[in-house]
């Protein structure tokens, strides 16, 4: 459990990278719901302007939220998230190899305090997340209940 006085603005929480194949994006569109082409069909994707089949925006914002949910221990504790999206994430299909065996694109996220709040017992975990050195993922901020 962390104890919220030890913490401190800017103390790093932790990183870890993510990775997206294809195989995953058909796993979270049956999951979801979401059957838009543009997760799916490369031809779809380009024909209205992207550079290719893309991840799923929750998906994406999912995966980084489990960097807090992890450090905290409790994913109940995570009280409010919010990002906005700025670039698609990009999902390659591997020729000629088994789609499920490939890791796919990497989605570097990293975590740190931006802010605490004594009196409600809160910290907000301001969350970087990049593809390809490119943020993916801007105001990407978790409050937890500690």
């Amino acid at each position: 459990m962390i104890d919220f006085d030890t913490l401190e603005k800017g103390q790093q929480i932790g990183s870890t990278t993510v990775y997206v194949n294809r195989a995953d994006l058909v796993r979270y569109a049956g999951a979801s719901g979401d059957f838009n082409p543009i997760h799916f069909n490369e031809r779809f994707a380009t024909e209205v302007g992207l550079p290719g089949v893309i991840a799923h925006g929750m998906f994406t914002m999912g995966a980084a939220v489990q960097l807090v949910s992890d450090w905290v221990g409790d994913p109940s504790a995570v009280i409010d998230y919010q990002t906005r999206f700025t670039k698609p994430v990009p999902v390659d299909d591997p020729a000629g190899s088994n789609p499920s065996e490939t890791p796919g694109t990497a989605i570097e996220i990293t975590g740190a305090i931006g802010a605490l709040d004594a009196e409600a017992r809160t910290a907000r975990v301001d969350l970087s997340v990049l593809v390809a050195g490119t943020k993916v993922l801007v105001k990407a901020q978790a409050v937890v209940q500690l």
